[in-house]
């Protein structure tokens, strides 16, 4: 089964942090984009006749074009691509703009993913972020009157203001609205965006003070109830986000939108990250994908980490026993586990993923 993505590139106002593709437009565009969009999944279910069981618009603001134009999307992949028994999420920000949560519910969308953030009005603020918590919450509210039960909170981490007391009381406020699955990611400075410029003055933390604060979160998320699943994402029993595990389990996704990428039948691609590149169907080629060493970097990127098993199942033998011997070598580290069947990355591996993972699949 495949998954599909839709990237909505349209925001109410770019947040400084965010390095994602979007911009502000009004609706004459929003409308354009929805039909071209629905045209694109036409083309593709020609080309890739296939069923789908998770759907993720992801942005950008989603939920800035209205829940018509959403459930116009939704029910063009459903026409084309199946649907059955799918996880449909949909990406919003609590601004106070309302949002027809009923219509989203009616249309097939069955998960909320909100961007929260924080739950401190004065980090919000330094985030360049337009709602408030009192916001968040009647967004949760709504979203649970008109009969959503899985509602995903995003949390940032390591950003100005933010204390472990501070993240703590977030975490708490998550719990107490009773999300589902929580997001937590750490603050990342991307190139050419305003933080980046403002580097010296974003009261940003260090790397100590980054893993204190990501550590923090993991232990408290446990406590609450929320197992973590991968480097940034936990869950309450039976809410691990569907669409995402696609990407980490190496399994085949489409995309559809600028800037979004696909990975169908071993070859990657990806459309360009302009209007430019969406308006002429512009796709690049960005090569062979699916591989065995792209299989264990992924794979360790989660919790339940690499077995043999899962290797055996794809690839027809067991992972080489070389990618063991450098594993037991980093066992004392304490950034690992190893058995003779599985390796995993520990909460403190994960803080430095890229190294470890580098060390294992060379």
């Amino acid at each position: 089964m495949t998954g599909i993505y839709i990237h909505i590139p349209f925001c109410r106002r770019k947040c400084p942090y965010c390095d994602f593709f979007s911009v502000c437009s009004g609706e004459e565009q929003w409308e354009q984009y929805t039909q071209t969009i629905c045209q694109r999944i036409v083309q593709a279910a020609s080309v890739y006749p296939t069923k789908a069981d998770t759907l993720y618009f992801g942005g950008g603001t989603p939920g800035l074009i209205g829940a018509q134009r959403l459930c116009r999307m939704v029910r063009c992949v459903r026409d084309h691509f199946g649907l059955q028994q799918a996880e449909v999420t949909v990406e919003v920000n609590p601004e106070k703009r309302d949002i027809d949560f009923a219509a989203l519910k009616q249309g097939g969308v069955n998960r909320i993913s909100i961007g929260l953030q924080s739950a401190h009005d004065d980090e919000l603020r330094q985030l360049g972020r337009l709602h408030r918590t009192e916001d968040a919450v009647r967004c949760i509210r709504s979203a649970r009157e008109a009969g959503f039960e899985n509602i995903s909170l995003d949390l940032m981490l390591a950003i100005p203001l933010q204390t472990k007391e501070r993240l703590l009381r977030s975490i708490d406020f998550c719990a107490r609205q009773q999300a589902t699955h929580i997001s937590a990611y750490l603050l990342k400075i991307e190139p050419d965006t305003p933080y980046a410029q403002r580097r010296d003055k974003a009261l940003l933390c260090d790397d100590d003070r980054q893993a204190e604060l990501y550590l923090t979160a993991v232990q408290a998320l446990h406590e609450y109830g929320y197992e973590q699943y991968e480097i940034s994402n936990f869950a309450k029993s039976g809410y691990q986000g569907q669409h995402n595990l696609k990407y980490w389990h190496d399994e085949e996704y489409l995309g559809f939108g600028p800037s979004a990428h696909s990975f169908m039948n071993g070859r990657r691609f990806y459309c360009g990250r302009s209007f430019e590149s969406f308006w002429q169907n512009s796709i690049t080629d960005d090569g062979a994908g699916g591989d065995e060493e792209e299989f264990l970097m992924l794979g360790l990127r989660l919790t339940e980490g690499v077995t043999n098993e899962r290797f055996r199942r794809r690839f027809g033998k067991d992972i080489p026993r070389e990618v063991f011997s450098r594993a037991e070598k980093l066992k004392d580290t304490g950034l690992l586990q190893v058995s003779e069947d599985h390796i995993a990355l520990t909460p403190r591996g994960f803080l430095l993923s890229n190294a470890v993972i580098g060390r294992l699949v060379i």
